[in-house]
């Protein structure tokens, strides 16, 4: 079902790999080359409101091994293609639902946004600094790690367990359950005192010195990661500075003066520099870099980590396999612009699809 976040991404990453992937849209429109996540999809553009754009729906679904929607709990139910409709009719049917804040719950009726989600786990208070308040991650953490990637695993999930008892099942899958999922490091060491609830006081929220960003000359950054002995070994080699601070590397009381000499240090050069001086070295050192200038860096060409598609850089497909093959990323379609021949594919003759235009079905 056509929406936005969650949704698009895993009908992109499951068709970049094979899946037939069809969304069904509320409207028609031209192409759009900038719209990655609809690559390699299908559309058809119906009018859920009437009776024969809600039978061709149910038709869809009836034949379909998983449904994936992504709004707020009772909509589908609404358009009477609920997920106990939809199961009782197509019994192996994966009914796979992505929202915030799950299905149940005080808050399943809410609206929110990646930012609300991320906010009750417990990952949000622990980004950025002691004088920003809490940042958003953009809405990668939420939307697209918690939300996507599970709703993905639990697809996946639900059709393999098909195979042994021949039926399919709803998954429910929250943002606000998938983030929690992903902290279990983070919750381990605060239960065991070792995480501070403070902003910027933490191993692995910029206090650290060896696992934060440092500004370069040029006013670009460094990603500096060195967090075992001997990675931080290297990195204080490289920067030339006093083998004292070996010693002290997890001494928290001395990582003020430790990220001073660190951060002169970086600022004595550009970017460039200390790409080049870190080339090869384990010292956990690498650029950051911008979306524009990303797909040129030579590990991300080697591997053609990008690839531009009528003009549009965008992501190449992942992951990937010793034995099966992918192709080369898909082109965007339109909006409606396969409703035709998937009318055609399910029976309907010329005549039918064109008394389904003249109903309103069609959109």
């Amino acid at each position: 079902m056509a929406g936005l976040g969650p949704c698009p991404l895993a009908g992109q990453l499951l068709a970049d790999l094979g899946a037939s992937v069809t969304v069904i849209d509320r409207e028609s429109e031209p192409v759009d080359l900038t719209d990655v996540n609809r690559r390699g999809k299908r559309s058809i553009a119906l009018n859920l409101k009437t009776e024969a754009g809600h039978g061709i729906a149910a038709q869809l679904i009836d034949q379909a091994d998983v449904l994936i929607e992504g709004f707020r709990p009772g909509v589908m139910e609404r358009l009477n293609l609920g997920s106990d409709i939809c199961c009782q009719r197509n019994p192996r049917l994966v009914f796979a639902r992505v929202t915030g804040w799950g299905q149940t719950g005080p808050l399943a009726h809410v609206a929110g946004h990646d930012i609300n989600y991320l906010a009750i786990t417990g990952a949000l208070a622990g980004i950025g600094t002691q004088a920003s308040g809490p940042l958003p991650p953009l809405n990668l953490a939420a939307d697209y790690a918690g939300g996507t990637m599970f709703l993905v695993f639990g697809v996946l999930s639900a059709l393999y367990e098909r195979q042994s008892s021949g039926k399919g099942q709803v998954v429910d899958a929250a943002m606000c359950d998938g983030v929690p999922a992903m902290m279990g490091l983070l919750y381990q060491w605060f239960a065991q005192g070792e995480w501070n609830l403070q902003r910027e006081s933490n191993l692995l929220d910029g206090a650290s010195p060896f696992y934060r960003c440092y500004q370069t000359s040029d006013a670009q950054f460094m990603s500096v990661g060195a967090l075992e002995p001997q990675f931080f070994k290297l990195l204080v080699e490289r920067l030339a500075l006093p083998e004292k601070l070996l010693a002290e590397q997890y001494d928290r009381d001395v990582w003020p003066q430790h990220t001073q000499l660190i951060s002169a240090a970086f600022l004595n050069h550009t970017q460039a520099h200390w790409v080049l001086h870190f080339e090869g070295s384990d010292a956990c050192v690498a650029p950051v870099l911008t979306m524009e200038d990303a797909p040129t860096h030579p590990h991300n060409q080697q591997r053609n980590i990008f690839t531009a598609k009528h003009g549009v850089m965008q992501s190449s497909t992942a992951p990937r396999f010793s034995r099966s093959s992918v192709t080369d990323v898909a082109s965007p379609g339109a909006k409606g612009g396969d409703t035709h021949a998937i009318l055609s594919e399910i029976g309907l003759g010329a005549e039918d699809i064109q008394l389904l235009g003249k109903s309103g079905a069609l959109t």
